[in-house]
């Protein structure tokens, strides 16, 4: 697995997430399933998020990089994208993934670039497209995301004592 590369925020996102006492570079990363498939996401803003993936262990029994890994990379692109527009306040939960696999690629790094094609209230869709190292397209994807209010961690946690009256 790759070293952890470090998630470049335009200095905006970094003033809205700032003093909320939350990890951003986690909270905008690939997430366990990224981590073990090896996505890394480069860039992230609401208008624009850019990510990698490795042909190597995310292939199928052909040898070809796996449509479900092409599906999970634009799943986390368009998700960053998504929550970043949503701003703290507010969480993205994906409800349509749809994606056209257009060539194959053996080896090599896949790179996807996510762009809000709708940002809203209560959703945002945002237009994945991925490439090989060539340049050539290798999937088109779309995902769009329910944008709903933020609970706290305190308030979601059933376990956790009621605060003193």
């Amino acid at each position: 697995m790759a070293d952890r590369i470090t998630t470049h925020f335009p200095p905006h996102v970094v003033d809205q997430w700032a003093g909320l006492g939350l990890d951003v570079a986690a909270l905008f990363s690939a997430g366990s399933l990224g981590e073990r498939m090896g996505i890394s996401v480069l860039e992230a803003s609401p208008e624009k998020v850019i990510g990698t993936l490795p042909v190597e262990g995310n292939t199928q029994p052909y040898g070809l990089l796996h449509g479900g890994a092409s599906a999970v990379l634009a799943e986390t692109l368009g998700s960053v994208g998504a929550m970043l527009h949503a701003g703290p306040n507010k969480v993205a939960m994906g409800v349509d993934l749809n994606c056209t696999h257009h060539r194959a690629v053996r080896s090599g790094l896949v790179t996807g670039v996510a762009t809000p094609a709708h940002t809203g209230r209560t959703s945002a869709t945002y237009d994945i497209t991925i490439t090989d190292e060539a340049g050539k397209r290798v999937c088109t994807a779309r995902l769009t995301c329910a944008l709903r209010p933020a609970v706290s961690p305190r308030a979601a946690d059933p376990g956790a004592a009621a605060p003193a009256s």
